[in-house]
């Protein structure tokens, strides 16, 4: 009678460290995927604040359409990816951040627009955001991290490839942001 009760409580015991590991996967991939949705977040703000810093600056510089247009084209093709499409998303998020940065560029020909309370403020907002998409991918990879490692660690390494789990890609640095820049006096 007492063999039953180990067995059965052995195996009541296995049971609940199976449930609590599973759990613990399906959380690490809940956080990852809420770190995600904080980026998609950042990047709605971000897409929602330049059509009014493009407003802005092309009454100042009528000769640099090629430039504001080249950030509307890149910001609506970022509206219109699948929220599926993560490395997508992020490659057109670099390159509407390098295009921000020469609209920036820009306000320094322009005394008049750079002294417009409007462009101050947009450009405050989104350097803000930049910032908090940058934290955010921080974030992400943080977490993507802790849930790969679950992955691979014993024993919920058994669970996940159980019910299928699989890594998690981190968001990468574009190549052209990892070069050493070049500074001349």
């Amino acid at each position: 009678m007492t063999l039953t009760w180990i067995i059965i409580i052995i195996l009541i015991l296995l049971v609940a460290v199976y449930i609590g590991i599973y759990n613990g996967l399906q959380k690490a991939k809940v956080h990852a995927d809420e770190a995600w949705s904080q980026i998609d977040v950042q990047l709605k703000r971000r897409n929602d604040l330049i059509p009014n810093l493009v407003e802005t600056v092309k009454g100042y510089a009528k000769h640099e359409s090629g430039t504001l247009e080249k950030v509307v084209a890149l910001r609506n093709q970022l509206v219109n990816i699948p929220n599926s499409d993560h490395e997508e998303a992020i490659k057109l998020s670099n390159q509407i951040t390098d295009s921000l940065r020469s609209i920036f560029a820009l306000a320094e020909n322009y005394p008049d627009l750079k002294a417009n309370q409007n462009f101050m403020s947009l450009q405050e907002e989104l350097t803000n955001t930049e910032n908090k998409i940058a934290y955010s991918r921080q974030l992400y990879n943080s977490t993507v991290a802790m849930f790969n490692e679950k992955l691979l660690t014993f024993p919920s390494n058994l669970v996940a490839k159980i019910h299928g789990f699989k890594n998690m890609d981190y968001l990468q640095t574009p190549t052209e942001e990892k070069a050493v820049p070049k500074v001349k006096f």
